[in-house]
């Protein structure tokens, strides 16, 4: 066994109670709370903030991140399970409440919730065991070292005494916190590594689970909001007094989200901080009463914003462009300022020179187009502020981002705030950015009731925070025997470049240069599922086959001669990589797929890419149907470190890679004078039944390392791998996404041969 320090502080508990000389009785409110709902838990002892045991033996273990179909709901509370050593039949799974000083990082996003709090997770069952097992000890007058702790039964051989830990509750939640726990070796695990199903699966396919939108309250009343039509207006006027004289609306007004002289955190994302609200006994008749409201809107001048970073400590200024775009003219900006000089970011050896003395030499240039983030789940939140206290539910990823940002601009202290997180019905990174939960909070405190605002689907996808619009330049130059020798990338978008310049080839070439560039925009954009390397994983891996196909090269070959440089001789110090893991995954796809002899009638892709600190490979088996991909299979190999829950991370891995391949295929968001053209489903096509692969095979790498990320990496080296498969298919390359969109015939005309 390992030692772990626990970290458990002054500001770990809601109260505190002295038991006599043999502890502490650690209390707190949040499950007291909970045992409105499950009186079971009334009669139960907390032993720590993630731990609660009943007299009978159920374990109510709390799951701190919120759950966006990730199925950290499950997986965490399994981690907990496996150090406590509890029956997992046992085991009840609570959504824990926001409480930054007992949990760490509630948030869910940057696949970062099982790998930042592994060892946390780990510490809180290890501790509960601990006092459990002290407790025994100590009842029996016997050493701790002669117990044993089997599904949570713990044992005295010698004596024959057991004990179930419902039986040592009362006396372990008087045990002191030590400090310092043993956690156990990792050949040892019996719940992790071991797949289990979604905790709340039959509360979701029966209707039971609780979403935001299924949050009433008493006295509540609905909200919905109206914001400009087009990206770079404001409001002037408005009228509503048509709208005022319908049945069930109650009010019309507007709110400033985020005023002029307001210092944002990272994640109040908004475009348009002035909106009209307008409130009423439903959504049906606000919806209705929404479109008799007559507002005009003039263009607003350029201008800057405050705001303070994920990680700076110090507020910025951030220039806000006038003007209205269009997409055309996005596309020409991007082609014209990839042309010309940009910043360089790292730069190995000589590739001037290089590429003066190569034999062969390619360049291609690729492009990326807005994308919505298209939740399910529209924006919705409830609140209820009143002069002393915020309460707030719904569904969000950032609640202790949020929590900062909703007490300063109420003018709360961060105790008055309570968010209640929901079950989040999809996110893909939108839910990161929660103005929605601010302006529901400003609307609440201004009419003095509690409120519960939902955006349509078209308030949504016309506001923004869009996956940015990217464009990439790639060359490459071989030698005469058809080695890479020189490599340049040049990356950039609107409003921000995609490069990841320490990631592969980075390492591998002896010559080597990125630049990045950027172009400012009014039009907001925001992290979409792995952010930047949804588009530079695909497209950099379509271009790498590009280069071995010059070379004459087998795509998984060429690769691995690469990554056989990187692991023997790596160039530079700054590889954020490690070449043996990402050699591992292709060739671990390799074995799987039978790369060398493909079925009959099948193109087939190959593509491996690095994020979130894991590895994948995907081999994609397609063929042409009416100028349309039928993709029969996809093959998936990830090297993610221990893999907590199988089922849950063969479920993210399928759902990521469908979720890649359909983006590319078909997802596309474009601007006319300002305005998104695409509102709602019917003009914004997402991926249906009959285009996802009729199968996805999924296979990890055995490992020990830590936890890394699950979530995201899936989705990039799909895409690169479709795009493989599709010019085998037709002889023809893709380069600008949506591929079933001839975005040079509507966008890049004339487009010049690279």
């Amino acid at each position: 066994m390992a030692k772990v320090k626990t970290h458990f502080n002054r500001r770990s508990f809601l109260k505190l109670s002295a038991a006599g000389s043999t502890g502490l009785m650690i209390q707190f409110s949040w499950f007291s709370a909970l045992a409105k709902e499950n009186p079971a838990l009334e009669a139960a002892y907390e032993l720590n903030g993630f731990i609660k045991i009943d007299t009978n033996g159920i374990v109510t273990i709390a799951s701190p991140n919120p759950e966006i179909g990730q199925n950290v709901k499950t997986s965490m509370p399994m981690i907990v399970a496996e150090e406590l050593d509890v029956d997992w039949k046992n085991v009840k799974v609570v959504q824990a409440p926001l409480n930054t000083a007992i949990f760490t990082r509630q948030l869910a996003g940057g696949s970062r919730s099982i790998n930042q709090s592994w060892n946390s997770l780990r510490m809180a069952g290890a501790t509960a065991r601990h006092m459990l097992v002290t407790a025994a000890a100590k009842a029996w007058n016997v050493p701790v070292s002669e117990l044993d702790v089997t599904k949570g039964i713990i044992s005295h051989a010698k004596s024959g005494k057991s004990a179930s830990f419902g039986e040592m509750a009362q006396a372990a939640s008087k045990i002191k916190i030590p400090k310092e726990v043993d956690v156990k070796n990792i050949k040892d695990f019996k719940i992790i590594r071991h797949s289990k199903f979604n905790v709340d699966g039959p509360e979701i396919v029966t209707g039971k689970a609780v979403y935001g939108l299924d949050v009433y309250g008493e006295n509540m009343v609905f909200a919905s909001i109206i914001h400009p039509p087009a990206f770079g207006m404001k409001l002037k006027s408005y009228d509503a007094t048509e709208a005022m004289a319908m049945k069930g609306v109650e009010d019309v007004f507007t709110i400033q989200t985020y005023p002029e002289d307001y210092v944002r955190g990272a994640f109040d994302t908004s475009a348009f901080p002035e909106l009209i609200v307008i409130t009423g006994d439903s959504t049906w008749r606000i919806m209705k009463a929404k479109k008799k409201i007559k507002a005009e809107w003039i263009p607003f001048d350029s201008h800057s914003i405050k705001v303070k970073g994920f990680r700076d400590p110090e507020a910025k200024d951030q220039p806000i462009p006038a003007g209205m775009e269009h997409t055309p003219n996005q596309y020409t900006s991007m082609i014209q300022r990839s042309k010309e000089k940009a910043k360089e970011v790292r730069k190995d050896g000589d590739p001037e020179k290089a590429f003066s003395q190569a034999v062969k030499i390619i360049e291609r240039s690729y492009t990326a187009p807005y994308l919505a983030h298209s939740a399910l789940e529209p924006l919705n939140f409830y609140a209820n502020v009143t002069d002393e206290k915020a309460e707030l539910i719904g569904p969000i990823q950032t609640p202790e981002f949020m929590e900062k940002s909703v007490a300063q601009r109420l003018g709360l202290s961060l105790e008055q705030i309570d968010i209640q997180m929901t079950r989040i019905g999809g996110g893909f990174g939108r839910k990161l950015f929660g103005h929605y939960l601010v302006e529901a909070a400003i609307i609440s405190q201004k009419i003095k009731k509690p409120v519960k605002l939902i955006y349509t689907r078209e308030d949504d996808m016309t506001f923004g925070a869009y996956r940015p619009i990217y464009h990439a330049y790639y060359k490459a130059g071989l030698d005469a025997n058809n080695n890479l020798i020189a490599f340049h990338v040049k990356a950039g978008g609107i409003p921000e470049s995609p490069l990841f310049e320490n990631r592969f080839p980075a390492g591998a070439v002896d010559n080597y240069l990125a630049e990045a560039w950027n172009i400012e925009s009014n039009i907001t954009t925001a992290a979409f599922r792995a952010p930047r390397s949804n588009f530079m994983g695909a497209v950099e891996q379509a271009f790498l086959d590009e280069v071995a196909e010059l070379a004459g090269k087998d795509p998984i070959d060429f690769r691995l001669e690469l990554f056989d440089k990187a692991i023997k001789n790596p160039v530079g110090n700054k590889n954020d990589y490690d070449a043996k893991r990402y050699a591992g995954v292709l060739q671990l796809i390799r074995e799987k797929a039978k790369w060398g002899t493909p079925k009959k009638g099948l193109s087939r892709g190959v593509a491996a890419y690095f994020c979130h600190d894991s590895y994948v490979a995907n081999v994609v088996d397609l063929r042409m149907e009416n100028d349309k991909p039928v993709i029969e299979k996809v093959y998936c190999a990830t090297d993610c470190g221990i893999v907590v829950n199988p089922i849950a991370a063969s479920n993210m891995v399928e759902g990521g890679s469908v979720d890649g391949i359909g983006h590319a295929l078909y997802s596309m968001l474009t601007i006319d004078n300002g305005k998104p053209e695409q509102n709602n489903f019917h003009d914004y096509h997402l991926i249906r039944n009959n285009d996802a692969p009729w199968d996805v095979e999924t296979y990890f790498v055995e490992s020990d390392v830590h936890p890394t990320g699950l979530g995201e990496p899936p989705f990039a080296p799909a895409i690169g791998a479709l795009t493989n498969a599709l010019y085998k298919a037709t002889g023809k390359r893709y380069y600008n996404q949506p591929y079933m969109i001839d975005i040079e015939e509507k966008y890049l005309q004339p487009i010049e041969d690279v």
